[in-house]
């Protein structure tokens, strides 16, 4: 689809969307009984619906309001702390859950996230949602064109994810189901005036985005007000990337650690520990990486947080993510070579983050700090003096109203989340994981991933699907041969044991390169530094100039 084409993050129709949904979440708001609000997603959008309704919740509360958010993440809570990918292919799982939290409801507003509207756990909810319209109005947000959403068969639904996204596009025009997809990447629209509600260009006061202020009044929230909204994570990305230098360091350090088989530990206060954790989680899948190499930790009290901490309770390391596990089990096996990163506001309890890096500073000379604080804060000298290096963010002072402060959190989170994923991406790269924007060692677990490296190994290697398909296969069964049964078994299938190995991209791709056995391939690979080092050599040895141009002109995949 020509970029012309694309509904962008400014473009009228998406600031109209956001608009009418707006409107629909104030209803609900406004009249709480028997209503509420669902985020849901898999994977990391499922986390980000966990941190989102949280923050949602705790904004209400201070307001002295019931709280109306919920949430939900394919696999339950054990899926925020820990990579559980491959939950998010049933629909009939997306369904069966939204079903609990909604029971005895009136109005429930369900707004799935899918970043390539691609996930059936989201495609189950939304198709659900249509079918009961006297109680839910369901709502898509993702960052494909609806003409790109996944049109493979799922297997526990009769309906393609498209399918589904073209049917909720029918219903927007009667605001019967919403559609929220902007191409993220395209040249914003200029700057618009001044929202009068907001004050000055750096966001005042955003009482109107509450609910409460004349912004919203009878015509609900203004477009004007609304871009302006969106104007300060803009400058939210600027002031982060202030940082860019010692954003670097950090992130040549975090892959120091982890080539000399240490660990990055990342120990986060409040929401910024969701960050933490959610960042250290996706490095698992993204990168074939093992759950302790990059970890986070939450410190402070997180028990008003989870729908069913129960889950989390007694279930092994995979899912040790609280202030005592650290203190119990990492705090003691801490070496020279680890890596640990602070990361606090200045209103956070300073003399706690203190404590807890003496603690750390006994046993490894690496930490450093994510500090976030307003202009007029500075970190207490002997707190400042335990820290080689310190990412100090400092943003401007708003307006002192409640939902202000509010905004300036999800600032704080916003930017904590683009240094942690700068840092711990930047890290693979530095370890050779990734190629021409490609993330060779992903590991397969749903379906999505799946198809992600079969395009991979069509690209890399130049061979026709069906021989890549092959190649996969044979990578992700063997020793097992190949049978027939096993060839025209369901996706689901060959996910679930490819969720056990490991390498199983540049196996079969180095297999595909030099037309080898897969044992021949694993014997390539064990003896080159890395793993794009390995693929790089295959793609430019002696009579490859074909694959060599391919890997200069290779277009960077979509993520």
């Amino acid at each position: 689809m020509p970029a012309c084409c694309l509904q962008r993050l400014y473009s009228e129709s998406t600031l109209t969307t956001m608009v009418q949904v707006a409107g629909k979440v104030q209803e609900v708001l406004k009249e709480p009984e028997g209503g509420l609000v669902v985020l849901s997603g898999g994977g990391t959008s499922g986390r980000m619906a966990f941190l989102m309704s949280v923050s949602f919740n705790q904004l209400m509360r201070g307001l002295g309001q019931k709280p109306l958010y919920t949430y939900l993440i394919a696999g339950g809570d054990r899926s925020v702390v820990a990579s559980r990918e491959g939950t998010e292919d049933s629909a009939l799982h997306g369904i069966e859950e939204l079903k609990k939290v909604a029971a005895g409801k009136k109005r429930v507003i369900v707004i799935g996230i899918s970043v390539g509207l691609s996930a059936p756990f989201v495609a189950g909810q939304m198709d659900y949602c249509m079918d009961n319209p006297a109680v839910f109005l369901p709502v898509l947000v993702g960052f494909n064109p609806v003409s790109m959403a996944r049109n493979d068969p799922i297997e526990d639904w009769s309906s393609t994810f498209r399918q589904i996204a073209e049917r909720m596009q029918k219903l927007q025009e009667k605001q019967e189901a919403f559609v929220l997809n902007p191409a993220i990447g395209v040249r914003p629209a200029p700057s618009p005036p001044p929202c009068p509600y907001l004050g000055p260009p750096i966001l005042g006061s955003v009482t109107s985005f509450g609910g409460t202020g004349p912004a919203l009044g009878a015509g609900g929230l203004s477009p004007r007000c609304l871009l302006e909204i969106l104007r300060t994570f803009e400058r939210a990305h600027q002031v982060t990337y202030s940082q860019s230098a010692k954003i670097a360091a950090l992130m040549k350090q975090a892959s120091t650690s982890l080539e000399k088989k240490g660990r990055v530990h990342l120990v986060g206060w409040q929401t910024l520990g969701i960050i933490a954790i959610m960042d250290g989680v996706e490095c698992i899948h993204s990168f074939g990486a093992d759950f302790r190499d990059i970890r986070g930790f939450l410190i402070g009290d997180h028990s008003d947080m989870f729908n069913q901490k129960a889950e989390l309770i007694n279930q092994g390391s995979h899912f040790t993510f609280s202030q005592e596990d650290f203190l119990t089990s990492i705090l003691p096996a801490l070496t020279e070579v680890d890596t640990v990163v602070f990361i606090f506001t200045l209103d956070d309890n300073l003399a706690e983050v203190q404590t807890l890096v003496e603690q750390v500073k006994e046993k490894t000379s690496n930490i450093q700090a994510l500090a976030h604080g307003t202009v007029g804060q500075s970190l207490p000298t002997p707190l400042k003096k335990l820290f080689p290096s310190i990412i100090s963010i400092t943003w401007p002072l708003l307006f002192f109203e409640y939902e202000g402060n509010f905004i300036q959190k999800f600032q704080h989170e916003l930017s904590t989340k683009w240094v942690l994923n700068t840092v711990s991406t930047g890290a693979h790269v530095l370890l050779g994981k990734i190629l021409q924007n490609h993330t060779l060692d992903l590991r397969i677990r749903n379906s999505k991933l799946f198809w992600r490296a079969l395009s991979m190994l069509q690209r890399f290697s130049g061979q026709p699907k069906a021989r890549c398909i092959e190649s996969l296969l044979q990578a992700i069964h063997f020793p097992q041969p190949l049978s027939d049964d096993v060839r025209a078994a369901p996706i689901s299938f060959h996910v679930q044991a490819a969720d056990k190995k490991e390498q199983v991209i540049p196996i079969a791709l180095l297999s595909l390169l030099f037309r080898c056995s897969i044992p021949e391939a694993q014997a390539h690979l064990a003896g080159a530094p890395s793993v794009c080092e390995a693929v790089r050599s295959a793609l430019t040895g002696p009579g490859r100039k074909r694959n060599a141009d391919a890997l200069e002109t290779l277009e960077p995949a979509l993520p």
